[in-house]
């Protein structure tokens, strides 16, 4: 097995250097697949491959088929059409039968390339046209190359119309590939330790790229598969333990070793309901971080209600009783509003006044404010990333809270962690979206992790139930009853455009004025200012209107213990995380509450899996488990935006649960021997992580 230092000038060479490639298609594949560099482009895997041992017969050919070949003579040539309809045809014929064969371009010279009454390997997917078989844009090869051409598997490359415009298609594509791979292979440096590949039987790095690409069978590819797949997670989970490491090593300069006034005060006289075991729990495990004097850097988890903003006001009061500020910034005004609101309410006994700072703040409001936190005099303020503003400084910023941090940018969070003045504050991230274990340690492995696993007394789980568009009788009735019973109620509609969304909304207004007539109806969409929502939602929660029709800007910040139903139009249309999100505005009183999803009576098998799995739990856990089973690892909400990932181009945490947690523990080992991986024996690991991630904002700046 060869192993030496990679030869990162190399790997990190620009892809416009290789042959076939050029300064043209590199900038296309750099555009469109985020493919700079050979490292980039060695990495980028086959999606499919294709068994090129068979050699179909014509008459075999059956619509749903996927890429196949055929071996037969070419006849009939001729070009067809004009201007941009123009088109080349031939005919394919064998023993059995005959394919039509069609190109739209490079005809000149394909036409010339051809010729007539001579016999082909034809490679391409069949699709019926007017009863008829036709290939597009086949890949063509003279019979006599056949031996050569049939033996293993085909490697498929994702290819998007930009690059079939530049000329890469599927055999361009695996020509640059072949050719990396003739003139790198001998640099394909092993980097895992012996002890690690022995033990868990990994074929070397060098093959497993070799075999990925171009796989003679399909065990070597499997093979290949599982020791790319320990890979990426293996390093991903490396720089995630070099992080952890390195934030425990960093001193805040913000001890709070005081449990003083204010707190004491809150807990025994305050508290607007007994906390959880759960929430104790959280709130002890925060207090020994912040004590340690080094930066804490936790995620506090907790489903829909479960009470994480009281556990964020007792640690800003544990701030404020050490003499700092503490900060709580929020993705939308409407929600910082609605902290600002119930955060006020709750300290008002104690003579603390929350600062509000969102991008709609008027000028007098920023005036005062502002001095207020660079004196000292403001200990505590909610906002929006208004807080991040340059203008916007601390006097002693000693905790930022962030509630729904994957709707922040990197470099958004990055500027709150330098409003510390000297030493970065304490960061105390919320999340009310559940997070799947295998997730959480792939996206957050570099954080101490809390979960609020328990609900307040008296929160009952909120009855759900699906009904389809055309039952729609029974559902405005059961809507009388609840307001004739003294509640009030949400009805959602998906988000599809702004133009859309506006008309769905105010068509369902005009049904509720014509269905139900003597009921206060109101609705709110993302066309309408931050005041006229603000004026809505306000008579809404103070009980003059009794029905919100909205999109889902009500999704989070609004807060209306007397609402009891939701109703969800188009539910087929949100995700699993969504929909239990939304279903969380309701059931926030003593009152028993409902969620109805609505649907068309044609759903997908995996829209009317979603509804069930609504239905049977309110468990947020469960529900994301579910969702990251159904749609996948990358398509979770917060993934592709997190900017905490390299990009997994194999690995994918939903189906290699296994792989997470081994490589998470190898590389906790590793660490609890050489936390600096700055011996001998790891010092191919260091720096392999850097060539990885040479790309990578700075994680250690930025998390």
């Amino acid at each position: 097995m060869q192993t030496a230092p990679q030869p990162a000038s190399v790997w990190l060479t620009r892809i416009s250097h290789l042959p076939g490639v050029g300064i043209k298609r590199a900038a296309v594949l750099e555009a469109d697949l985020d493919i700079a560099t050979y490292l980039d482009l060695i990495h980028n895997f086959p999606y499919k491959y294709v068994d090129r041992s068979r050699i179909y017969r014509i008459c075999e050919l059956r619509t749903g088929m996927q890429y196949v070949q055929l071996m037969g003579i070419i006849r009939g040539m001729e070009q067809v059409g004009t201007g941009r309809k123009r088109r080349l045809k031939a005919i394919l014929t064998d023993q059995t039968g005959s394919v039509e064969l069609v190109w739209f371009r490079d005809i000149a010279r394909i036409q010339n390339m051809i010729t007539e009454g001579r016999q082909y390997l034809v490679f391409g997917k069949p699709t019926l046209f007017n009863g008829v078989f036709n290939i597009a844009h086949p890949e063509l090869d003279h019979s006599e190359q056949v031996q050569t051409l049939t033996d293993g598997f085909l490697p498929m490359y994702t290819i998007t119309e930009g690059m079939k415009r530049a000329g890469i298609t599927q055999r361009v594509m695996r020509s640059i590939m072949s050719g990396m791979m003739q003139m790198l292979y001998s640099q394909l440096y092993e980097t895992l330790p012996p002890e690690i590949t022995n033990h868990y039987q990994l074929i070397s790095y060098s093959d497993a790229i070799h075999h990925i690409h171009f796989p003679p069978n399909e065990q070597l590819l499997e093979q290949a598969r599982r020791r790319l797949k320990f890979e990426e997670l293996f390093f991903l989970q490396l720089k995630l333990q070099t992080l952890k490491v390195r934030r425990k090593n960093l001193f805040s300069g913000y001890p709070f070793p005081m449990v003083g006034h204010y707190f004491n005060t809150f807990y025994k006289n305050h508290l607007p309901f007994d906390l959880t075991d759960a929430q104790k729990r959280v709130i002890r495990e925060i207090r020994t971080d912040m004590n340690t004097g080094r930066q804490m850097n936790r995620l506090v988890q907790g489903d829909v209600g479960s009470g994480k903003t009281l556990v964020a006001l007792m640690c800003m009061l544990l701030a404020v009783d050490n003499g700092y500020q503490a900060c709580l910034m929020a993705p939308t005004e409407i929600l910082a509003r609605q902290h600002h609101k119930n955060l006020n309410w709750m300290l008002a006994p104690l003579g603390i006044e929350v600062g509000l700072l969102v991008g709609s703040s008027r000028t007098t409001e920023r005036r005062e404010l502002m001095p207020a936190l660079a004196n000292g005099e403001c200990h505590m303020v909610v906002g929006t990333h208004a807080l991040i503003e340059e203008n916007v400084r601390f006097h002693r910023l000693g905790l930022a809270v962030i509630d729904e941090q994957h709707r922040f940018g990197v470099a958004q969070r990055a500027r709150l962690w330098q409003k510390g003045v000297q030493t970065p504050p304490h960061i105390l991230i919320m999340s009310a979206t559940p997070i799947p274990r295998t997730l959480a340690m792939t996206l957050y492995g570099d954080l101490d992790i809390s979960v609020i696993d328990q609900l307040p007394p008296g929160r009952k789980p909120v009855h759900t139930y699906h009904h389809f568009d055309n039952q729609m009788a029974p559902v405005y009735q059961f809507i009388r009853r609840q307001v004739e019973a003294g509640h009030q109620a949400y009805v959602v509609y998906p988000m599809i455009n702004e133009r859309e969304d506006i008309k769905s909304v105010e068509e369902g207004y005009n049904t509720f004025v014509d269905v139900l007539p003597d009921i206060p109806v109101t609705w709110v969409h993302g066309r309408l200012s931050a005041a006229d929502k603000d004026a809505r939602m306000q008579r809404f929660a103070a009980g003059e209107i009794k029905v919100m029709l909205a999109t889902t800007v009500i999704e989070v910040g609004v807060d209306v213990p007397n609402a009891t139903l939701m109703i969800i139009e188009g539910a087929e249309r949100f995700g699993l995380s969504q929909l239990h999100q939304l279903r969380g505005r309701v059931g926030r009183g003593a009152d028993e509450s409902y969620c109805i999803l609505i649907t068309g009576i044609n759903l997908s098998e995996e829209s009317r899996r979603r509804m069930e799995i609504m239905v049977d739990t309110n468990d947020g856990f469960v529900i994301a488990e579910e969702d990251m089973k159904l749609r996948g690892f990358g398509e979770l909400e917060g993934t592709r935006q997190s900017g905490r990932l390299m990009t997994l181009r194999i690995a994918n945490p939903s189906t290699d649960s296994g792989l997470v947690q081994l490589t998470r523990e190898i590389t906790e080992h590793i660490f609890a021997q050489d936390p600096e991986l700055a011996s001998e024996h790891y010092r191919p690991l260091h720096d392999r992580l850097n060539l990885l991630f040479s790309k990578d904002v700075d994680w250690g700046a930025i998390s």
